[in-house]
């Protein structure tokens, strides 16, 4: 991902993206790809690391254990019109945050699967998990249907682009614009401006 200097973020600005938006899509490196929610683990690591599970019938899983792959997780994005600027002329855009993130990957035992089961649910839905609680036949059906595995980050790569490096005017014109519209990602998209903006971050 090209990444501007003014653009990039630092590691725990990264580590928000990914746990505000963890679905995200892991690519191997004969380009086969995976949209699923991935759950971080700042402690483990540098960089931290990523677990998640794929279906069994998923064949990816099964060339996957001792290699390489790429995680791509996409923030708010929202288009930018040219109008919404003081300085004209100008040409249209596209604003987002993106994070990417390479490592190995390592299959899980039954153990640690089961865990990120329970990590899972008690993240998403911890009623479930409560009213799961002695259900443990319905849980190892559930876990017998999914391989787990961690990715032991190696590379995080985080991108902002919000348009933060063109004049105060034109940052309002396009804040005034995404906080009226009816887009929810576009509305995220300006309070990241506005959250970046208060860190000194120009992109």
């Amino acid at each position: 991902m090209y990444v501007p200097p003014s653009m990039r973020l630092e590691r725990e600005q990264a580590w928000e993206l990914i746990d505000r938006h963890g679905f995200a899509a892991l690519v191997d490196d004969e380009l086969s790809a995976t949209h699923l929610p991935l759950m971080l683990e700042r402690s483990e690591g540098e960089l931290g690391t990523l677990y998640g599970h794929f279906a069994r019938a998923n064949p990816q899983w099964r060339t996957l254990d001792g290699n390489r792959a790429l995680a791509i997780f996409s923030g708010p994005h929202a288009y930018i019109s040219p109008t919404w600027y003081a300085s004209q002329p100008a040409v249209p855009t596209w604003n987002y945050l993106a994070v990417h993130a390479t490592g190995s990957i390592e299959l899980l035992n039954d153990e640690d699967t089961r865990t990120l089961l329970d990590r899972s649910l008690a993240h998403y839905e911890p009623a479930l998990l409560d009213s799961l609680g002695r259900e443990r036949e319905y849980l190892s059906k559930m876990q017998a249907g999914v391989v787990g595995f961690r990715l032991r980050i190696e590379t995080l790569t985080g991108k902002a682009k919000l348009g933060l490096q063109r004049s105060r005017a034109d940052q309002e014109g396009v804040e005034a614009a995404l906080a009226e519209s009816r887009d929810p990602q576009a509305r995220q998209l300006w309070r990241h401006m506005q959250k970046l903006a208060k860190e000194g971050q120009g992109t």
